[in-house]
Parts: structure tokens; sequence; C-alpha cells
């Protein structure tokens, strides 16, 4: 985070915003920098990626669903935008010790023994830890002790869009965002691609919620899709898991996605609609 931190430094924040006398290095400027930067750039991903995702990408015809809420889209983006400065306080002192040089982190690939395969390797590692974590948070979430006040709010959206993958209690989105700030106090990684793995999380975490339910047929019982988040979402205690269906199937909490049998939420959009036209024709008649 020190390098977005940087950035924001040489090009905003010196002189506009902290007199030039302030030294960069300041631990109450870099406090302040980071709360800013946070979370500016959580919204900026979010509305940003949530609106392409929902314009671009998400099938409409889900808001014809019996379970898909009055003004659902504005309340999931207004659920998410009072969120997330919460989540950012406890999210900021994690970057905070990252700025100060607590991490593994490191500047050059050379830095590295094992070079750029040490970038390969930290990639696979980075998904397989943050996959097994967030299972076991969010299993965890799920407990009648915590679900009803922290995790039941993103349970709402029953068919979700884009906008609700942010749209979580404060307490739930910093646990389960969690792993991924952990990572790099437990194992070196590299700061560009740290930065990178942390767009990915969310472009990856929007698209479980897109209502794009297709998954290519060798994948489908790997990779964990939109079909498989939305089952989650209608039958509460099935594929917690974030990325791949491992640890769903290690924990006995896998299920087909419904979608992907011909009997999904669009499916059932599609047979109303059959009916209802057929109920019109008779009436007609």
């Amino acid at each position: 985070m020190d390098l977005v931190l940087n950035f924001s430094d040489y090009y905003f924040f010196t002189p506009y915003v902290y007199p030039s006398c302030w030294p960069e290095n300041e631990p109450l400027r870099q406090i302040i920098g980071l709360l800013v930067v946070t979370n500016l750039g959580a919204v900026i991903l979010y509305l940003g990626l949530a609106s392409l995702s929902y314009y671009f990408i998400f099938d409409h015809n889900l808001m014809k669903h019996p379970q898909f809420l009055e003004n659902q889209v504005q309340r999931e983006i207004r659920y998410a935008m009072t969120s997330i400065p919460w989540i950012s306080i406890p999210t900021v002192a994690l970057f905070f010790a990252e700025v100060r040089g607590y991490s593994k982190l490191y500047d050059h690939v050379s830095d590295s023994a094992l070079g750029w395969a040490g970038l390969i390797i930290s990639t696979f590692s980075f998904l397989f830890f943050t996959d097994m974590c967030i299972y076991w948070i969010h299993r965890f979430l799920h407990h009648k002790l915590f679900y009803k006040n922290f995790h039941k709010p993103h349970h709402i959206w029953k068919i979700p869009t884009p906008f609700a993958s942010h749209a979580f209690h404060p307490v739930d989105g910093f646990f389960q965002g969690l792993p991924y700030h952990i990572y790099p106090f437990l194992f070196p990684l590299h700061k560009v691609l740290y930065l990178s793995l942390y767009v990915f999380v969310n472009i990856w975490t929007i698209s479980i919620h897109d209502g794009d339910y297709r998954v290519p047929s060798l994948l489908e019982r790997t990779i964990n899709g939109a079909a498989h988040h939305t089952d989650h979402h209608l039958f509460f205690d099935f594929n917690y898991g974030q990325y791949f269906t491992l640890w769903d199937r290690i924990g006995g909490s896998y299920r087909h996605p419904s979608a992907l049998m011909g009997h999904g939420p669009l499916d059932f959009v599609k047979k109303r609609r059959g009916e209802d036209v057929g109920t019109a024709h008779v009436k007609k008649e």
C-alpha cells in the first residue's frame, strides 16, 4: 500500500492537502492519507466495477423474481456506502503496519530468492490461503451466535445484483476481507502483485453476485461462480467458498448449483412468465 500512498503524496497530498514542511513519513500524516486513499479507492472500485457488471453482465430479468426486493439496487448501494467507511478503520491499521515495514512485502523481483517463479507461486498461494480462510470465516459467521447481528444483512439479498457484493455489515465485511490483509504479514509478496490481487479480489467478489450463471462444464465442479454463490444466498447452508469449491467439498457444504440443473432463479422467472402468458391466453379465449 505504500506505493499508492507515495503516489498520492507526490501528485495530490503535497502541497494541496499537507504543508510541504510535514515529513511524508510522519505517522499521523500516513494514517490520514491511508484513510483517504482506502475509502476513495474502495468506493471507486465498488461503484465502477459493480456498475459495469450491472449494466453489461447482470441479467435484468432476475429483477422479476418474486424474491427480488423493492428498490433493492438502491438499498444495496446505500448499505455498502454506509459500511465502507467503518470497514476502512481496522483495515487502515493493517495498511499502516505495511507502510511502516512490518509486512513481508518486497519491491523488486530480484528481492525474492525464487525470482519470477516466486510471483507465480505467490499468486496460487494467495488464492489458496485466502479461499481457505474465507471459507471458515464465512461458515463461522453463519453460526447462530453471530449470524443475526453480523451476516444476516447480506442475506437479505436472495437474488443479489453486483451491488450486493460489498453490501455487508462492517464487522462481516472486515472479517471476510481480513485474509487478504494478513497474507503479506505471513508470506513474501511483491508489492505490485499485491495491488493486482487486491483489484482481482474486488472483481471476483462482484462476479459471484452478477447473475451470470454460465460456468465452463470442465470447471463447474471446481470454480465457485455466481451460480454457486446464488444458491448460497437462496439455501443458506451451502457454498461458503470464495474462488473454489474445494473447502465446501471437504466441509460437506457443497451444493451443485440449481441454475446449472435447469431450475435456478432465471429458469423460475422464465417459467413464471410462460405461465402468465398461458393464463392470459386462456382468459382471453
